[in-house]
């Protein structure tokens, strides 16, 4: 996908490409909005004007390091763009969540208001394997390779209606245990600042985070129907404080520390699923009940069919008459999207390449090769149909 994305660019002219991104400026007032999180001028550079160059760079096929490199035209020197990257006093993430519900809203005009928008909220895990001094590094335990690896956890909400996925918000976590970190707070700064809280937020536990950015993005305007969580932050006390904000659906763990209240007992997912009776044949949903959890909300059970082994998975939803049907299912599914994705960036990152100018370099020298090899068949063919001397 981002070879295709990277040839589509290379075929588009770079002014229609600078147009583009120019108009997306304008008609989200983003020099307006940046300024309205702190990212104002200090001195020299128009913080608008870094900002569009430093986000112009991937579409036209250049990094921030290549971009001086290889000493393109630009209005301001490399200290510029990398004092302006390290500010500690700019809101990041109020401007991100500001620029998505404008973004948003696009979106809802044009979507109907039966279509069933959700806020998924997931981590994923940030491998920084070559880094040494990095503020804040850590060992984390990666879900997924289920093995502690070293970098950071990206913590983040997003909205989706099924078609677009709109980022809103994100944290980057260190681990809230010191003796996993490889590395302390290097740099003072300010306590008043945005930076000093984002380091003090990179320590807490990502489970405390979760009400306080559903909280900002209800604020913001964002609207939707369902919050959807994996089975990591499927557990009772989440759940609960997930609701307060929005009817949770989320697969949950089949753990024998977690009870919920069925009939006159108090069971696991497993000891539920072997009490009730199972829709015959091959159908997706093998069975649904509501149950009562440790807060005394009910919550609905719904069983699904596991198509790539021989078992189940279990699914709870705090809106208990929503249908169990295919709609549930295909919610939980922009869930397992999500992996697919990050999947899928984690070998942009490792693949070599994307071994900055060295692979920028090979492209140029595959390109003359093409050339080269073009006019050698033209004029191979030329040759062939010349009539022959006499």
């Amino acid at each position: 996908m981002q070879r295709n994305f990277t040839a589509h660019a290379m075929q588009v002219p770079e002014h229609q490409i600078s147009s583009r991104i120019d108009s997306f400026f304008q008609h989200f007032g983003i020099g307006t909005l940046a300024h309205s999180c702190g990212i104002k001028k200090t001195k020299g550079v128009s913080p608008t004007l870094l900002l569009s160059c430093i986000f112009s760079l991937p579409f036209l096929s250049l990094n921030l390091y290549r971009c001086f490199a290889t000493k393109q035209d630009k209005d301001f020197a490399k200290d510029a763009a990398y004092n302006f990257l390290r500010s500690s006093r700019f809101s990041w993430r109020r401007f991100l969540l500001r620029l998505a519900a404008k973004v948003c809203a696009v979106f809802q005009e044009l979507t109907s208001d039966d279509r069933e928008s959700v806020l998924i909220i997931d981590d994923s895990t940030v491998h920084r394997p070559r880094a040494k001094k990095v503020e804040l590094l850590a060992r984390v335990f990666d879900h997924s390779e289920s093995k502690f690896l070293k970098g950071f956890r990206l913590l983040s909400l997003c909205w989706s209606d099924g078609n677009s996925l709109v980022p809103l918000d994100f944290v980057l976590l260190s681990s809230p245990n010191e003796k996993n970190r490889t590395q302390g707070v290097t740099k003072q700064v300010d306590s008043r600042t945005c930076g000093a809280k984002r380091r003090q937020v990179a320590i807490c536990k990502s489970t405390t985070l979760i009400g306080p950015m559903l909280r900002r993005a209800l604020s913001a305007g964002i609207r939707a129907k369902y919050l959807l969580m994996d089975s990591w932050f499927g557990m009772p006390s989440i759940i609960a404080e997930a609701s307060e904000f929005l009817p949770v659906i989320c697969m949950i763990k089949r753990t024998p520390k977690v009870l919920h209240s069925f009939g006159e007992e108090r069971l696991t997912v497993d000891a539920i699923y072997r009490k009730i009776k199972k829709r015959p044949g091959r159908a997706k949903v093998l069975a649904s009940v509501v149950v009562a959890m440790n807060n005394g909300s009910s919550a609905r059970i719904v069983f699904v069919r596991n198509k790539h082994k021989k078992d189940w998975l279990a699914l709870l939803s705090t809106d208990t008459n929503l249908s169990d049907s295919d709609a549930l299912i295909a919610l939980t599914t922009i869930v397992l999207m999500r992996y697919l994705f990050l999947a899928l960036e984690q070998r942009r990152n490792d693949d070599p390449r994307t071994l900055g100018l060295l692979f920028h370099a090979c492209c140029e020298e595959m390109r003359d090769l093409d050339y080269l090899e073009s006019l050698q068949r033209i004029l191979t063919l030329t040759a062939e149909n010349l009539p022959e001397n006499k």
